[in-house]
């Protein structure tokens, strides 16, 4: 039986062992920046009972030491071995990711109205194809309702970033 034309071929990708190791290090990492933290704070036990550091400290520990056998474990795995993802379906995640923690950068910066309605409208011109003009509309126009809705009506204030853009509204 022939293989569908609409499926990929087979193009390599990712493996397991990769994604494990690099996974374990990272864990490895934030393990030790809590146990370097913890100590700082002191990770021991004091007259009056446990330092601030203490169980953090401890949970860091653990998670260096988990990752440690994670590392090793995966770094023993053949090489060649199970493919985690390959590189098609990675390429889509990423048109996502990559996007949405310039968006997360964005938020921070020019608050969240601004980026959103940013992230709105570009998305909607690169992955949905439609006129730049009828997604800034969009864009500006969903991020409107919700400035209304949050900051007028309900007088909620959300996140307006370091450089507050709307300042000159007074919110």
């Amino acid at each position: 039986m022939s293989k569908p034309s609409n499926e990929p071929a087979a193009s390599g990708g990712i493996s397991t062992r990769t994604v494990e190791c690099v996974t374990a290090l990272f864990v490895f990492a934030l393990g030790a920046l809590v146990l370097v933290d913890s100590y700082r704070l002191g990770s021991r036990w004091g007259d009056d009972g446990p330092q601030s550091g203490y169980f953090p400290f401890y949970i860091g520990l653990l998670l260096c030491i988990a990752s440690a056998v994670t590392f090793f474990s995966g770094f023993r795995r053949p090489r060649g071995g199970d493919v985690f993802v390959t590189w098609g379906p990675l390429r889509q995640v990423m048109t996502v990711l990559i996007p949405a923690a310039i968006y997360v950068i964005a938020v921070q910066i020019v608050g969240i109205y601004i980026a959103s309605a940013v992230y709105i409208a570009f998305f909607m011109v690169w992955l949905g194809h439609y006129s730049w003009l009828r997604s800034a509309a969009i864009g500006v126009g969903v991020m409107t309702a919700l400035f209304f809705m949050f900051e007028v009506w309900f007088k909620v204030p959300l996140f307006k970033g370091a450089l507050n853009p709307l300042g000159f509204l007074g919110y």
